[in-house]
């Protein structure tokens, strides 16, 4: 399995630009992050720091353009804020609530992934662009309280709920806008073993 240990966070704005940034502290290709924006068109972007990084991406998720290029980031406990050549994103998340517990993937794959899409209209489990098995292992998760966006300077507008799907994958982000800990399981492709 490949192992991604990190937070994904994700929230809609009234302009109708889609972000999910995925801020990974462990993964099979080191520390880093990466952006899936889904323009008010439908248009579904990834920018990646690395070639690397945005290989093993888009071979997962799906988009219509892929950009590499530095991106600059500020973390803390409750709020990170990033910089590319165009853009510029803050988010920030206070409640918290924790599932420390590890489960088995067939949990994350049934009961896990039944109540994920029926409360938070996530999926946990499901199948890559590339035919692998993915599981997200959620470990906790803290609603954003405030989002902004901008690209070239035009702000994004007020954060709102998820309702257009950004299609990126067989998952859409949570429809409360969130901060979510999780723990992503990737099948590893045959010329991966």
């Amino acid at each position: 399995m490949d192992r991604f240990e990190g937070r994904i966070s994700a929230s809609s704005f009234s302009t109708g630009e889609r972000i999910v940034i995925g801020d990974w502290s462990k993964s099979p290709l080191g520390k880093f992050v990466n952006i899936m924006w889904a323009r008010p068109n439908g248009r579904r972007i990834l920018i990646s720091p690395s070639e690397k990084c945005a290989e093993y991406v888009s071979k997962i998720y799906s988009f219509e353009e892929v950009i590499i290029q530095p991106i600059d980031i500020k973390r803390n406990n409750n709020k990170i804020e990033i910089k590319t050549l165009d853009l510029k994103l803050i988010f920030e998340w206070k409640s918290f609530f924790p599932f420390p517990i590890n489960r088995p993937r067939w949990f994350i794959s049934t009961i896990e992934n039944f109540i994920g899409n029926l409360v938070f209209g996530s999926k946990t489990y499901g199948k890559t662009r590339d035919g692998r098995k993915e599981w997200y292992m959620i470990k906790g998760i803290s609603f954003v309280s405030k989002a902004y966006g901008e690209n070239k300077g035009e702000s994004f507008g007020t954060i709102e709920y998820h309702k257009i799907p950004t299609l990126f994958g067989f998952s859409e982000p949570p429809k409360r806008p969130s901060s979510v800990k999780v723990v992503s399981l990737i099948e590893k492709t045959r010329l991966d073993v």
